[in-house]
């Protein structure tokens, strides 16, 4: 009977700690030194919630940067329906799936180089990558300039400008968040020139 008794008590202090305590600590920790990063990474244009800088968008207009497809259920960029497509390198549905996306950016970018990057036409584990690879960007540019009005070196300005490089260069790689990058074209049109 003691030791069902100890057992008990010690579920019930493990639950307090771990359910209670461990969760309250975090949470305030995470608020007062991180609050941005604690709710949700949002990005704000005029008190208006515009998205998070860690969620991708989908974005398929010409004058637009277009990010990663996205295998998220019913809807692109779902984040309740988080998930790749599962799809093994052999399956024929991939195979026609990347074709149909290649032939899709070819036509939509004549003027790119005919090699599409081969993060534009494969989606990630998540189904919510907000950024690409500075080349993948790269490769839009002369679609988006010329749906735009701007030239390249305008739109490759500000490609440069919203490149992320990690802290330590073995950390990561440079990239280019879609999100912002397409919030920064939309207000580039409101800046003297």
């Amino acid at each position: 009977m003691t030791s069902l008794r100890s057992a008990f008590l010690l579920l019930l202090l493990l639950t307090l700690i771990t359910g209670g305590l461990y969760p309250l600590v975090t949470t305030l920790l995470g608020q007062g030194l991180f609050p941005a990063q604690a709710n949700g990474s949002l990005i704000l244009e005029d008190n208006q919630i515009r998205g998070s800088r860690l969620i991708g968008q989908n974005f398929s207009a010409p004058g637009y940067f277009h990010g990663r497809p996205s295998a998220t259920g019913d809807a692109p960029y779902n984040p309740q329906a988080s998930g790749g497509s599962n799809m093994a390198g052999s399956n024929p549905a991939l195979d026609e799936a990347i074709t149909a996306r290649v032939a899709a950016l070819r036509a939509a970018n004549p003027q790119a180089d005919p090699r599409v990057p081969v993060e534009l036409v494969t989606a990630s584990a998540s189904g919510l990558d907000y950024g690409l690879s500075p080349q993948a960007a790269a490769w839009q540019i002369p679609r988006v300039a010329a749906a735009r009005g701007l030239s390249t070196a305008q739109v490759a300005q500000l490609v440069a400008k919203h490149t992320h490089t990690p802290l330590l260069s073995f950390t990561g790689e440079p990239g280019v968040n879609i999100v912002e990058l397409n919030l920064a074209l939309d207000a580039y049109k409101d800046t003297p020139k």
